[in-house]
């Protein structure tokens, strides 16, 4: 997953599932390539200047044929309420599937805990 304008960093947390720093439309169009179905934004709206807005993104991405959901977590203030939020949407949404927030550290400790609470991801 490289290229001249795709230089994002992607790791596998789970079997179909990848987290990354913060996305533009760029890297959603190389994801879709890629077979990425879902895509979950941890990251609120306005936390940088050189942040896309989630609907932009959203945009794009159902442009592609992906599913996009908005979780918005602040950082490093994950709540039992985040965690509940985030399982539900992750077993609701299609794989390969594409978790992101700024760097990536924020989504990774989201699903981190969720699997130490013992939540179960199953396969889709």
């Amino acid at each position: 997953m490289t290229g001249d304008y795709f230089r994002l960093r992607v790791l596998e947390l789970a079997p179909q599932v990848f987290v990354a720093g913060q996305v533009f439309e760029q890297e959603l169009k190389v994801a879709a390539e890629q077979g990425i179905r879902s895509v979950i934004n941890n990251r609120p709206d306005g936390e940088s200047a050189n942040q896309p807005p989630s609907a932009h993104l959203a945009g794009v991405a159902e442009g592609l044929g992906m599913t996009y959901v908005h979780v918005p977590i602040v950082s490093g203030s994950i709540t039992p309420q985040n965690i509940k939020e985030f399982r539900q949407v992750c077993e609701s949404l299609e794989r390969p599937m594409l978790v992101f927030c700024r760097s990536g550290a924020r989504s990774t400790a989201l699903w981190e805990m969720c699997e130490a609470a013992g939540m179960q991801f199953d396969d889709k």
